[in-house]
């Protein structure tokens, strides 16, 4: 058994341990609160931008997977440098793979879809962020300091994610009671969506093959749809009418919002996303692996059932 450690716990970090943890392996989940010791899993608390803390609890890791997130957009400027930082030299003193999840942010507005050959060519601080952590990795990588990798998806759906993801609570639920809801953007362009279980295998599948390291790849993908498409599956999966879509003003979500809540304002950088066509390519890790995209409707059957499961309890 390999000793894989996560930093973070939110539902990509718990989606990969578990998933670590059916392969068989040791896994150790690090986060700024720690947890509960529980279905093989070890919790650990301890501050991500410690660089020493860091390099003690990982000392032993075979693989080290980034899943953290500062709390909000508006504390990536100040958290991520030390974050990312803390990482790579934890990593390199164990001699563990550093597996990163990422985003698109870095490639900024594309003209065409989305590959991983795409410039990173953002102009905003969150693009340039994500695009200098990858930059900086791959460099200790060339210089043999390192092995690295990093996955990139676009917005999540699925069991797991809630509050953040645009096709979370927001909406799920209040479909499945009839309800309308409330969207970025222009609703009817296309947008590519990555269901969380696709995440964590293509995670735990680029820390464990050699063939993964030194390269960034995209995580897989359904085709993509508008928001309003995704909406009207989610119905027909659930077996209930369609509802009504409406869109969110922007300056209601950036500056109404945003005055009690900072981190909305970050989706100024970011509105490109779902103002425009935001489509990504994954075809280079199928053909590289063999692993596709969960099926739309499959993913949908599941990420309602979580949903049902959820607000039972929560009722």
């Amino acid at each position: 058994m390999s000793q894989h450690v996560i930093l973070g716990k939110g539902p990509v970090g718990s989606t990969t341990a578990r998933m670590l943890v059916e392969r068989g392996e040791n896994v150790r989940v690090l986060s700024r609160s720690g947890g509960r010791d529980a279905d093989g899993i070890t919790h650990v608390a301890v501050d991500a931008g410690d660089a020493d803390a860091l390099r003690g609890v990982t000392a032993d890791a075979d693989v080290v997977y980034n899943c953290a997130n500062p709390a909000g957009y508006h504390l990536w400027e100040q958290e991520w440098p030390r974050m990312a930082g803390a990482l790579l030299d934890a990593a390199e003193s164990a001699g563990a793979v550093l597996v990163t999840m990422s985003c698109l942010y870095g490639y900024g507005p594309a003209a065409r879809v989305m590959t991983e050959d795409t410039p990173l060519a953002a102009e905003g601080v969150k693009g340039r962020l994500r695009s200098g952590m990858w930059n900086e990795a791959l460099a200790r990588h060339r210089a043999g300091r390192l092995r690295v990798t990093e996955a990139r998806a676009s917005d999540f759906f699925g069991p797991g994610p809630t509050a953040n993801a645009v096709i979370g609570e927001r909406v799920v639920p209040r479909v499945l009671r009839g309800k309308s809801v409330s969207l970025f953007g222009d609703v009817d362009v296309p947008h590519s969506f990555t269901y969380m279980p696709d995440v964590a295998r293509t995670l735990v599948r680029l820390g464990t093959d050699e063939r993964a390291w030194g390269q960034a790849w995209h995580v897989p993908s359904a085709p993509a749809l508008s928001q309003r498409e995704m909406v009207a599956a989610i119905a027909r999966v659930a077996g209930v009418p369609m509802v009504k879509v409406g869109r969110l003003p922007w300056f209601m979500l950036i500056n109404v919002l945003g005055a009690v809540q900072p981190a909305m304002r970050g989706f100024t950088e970011t509105r490109h996303q779902w103002d425009l066509s935001f489509e990504m390519d994954s075809s280079r890790y199928t053909e590289a692996f063999g692993e596709t995209a969960t099926g739309l409707d499959e993913a949908l059957r599941e990420t309602v059932a979580w949903w049902q499961a959820k607000t039972a309890v929560a009722a």
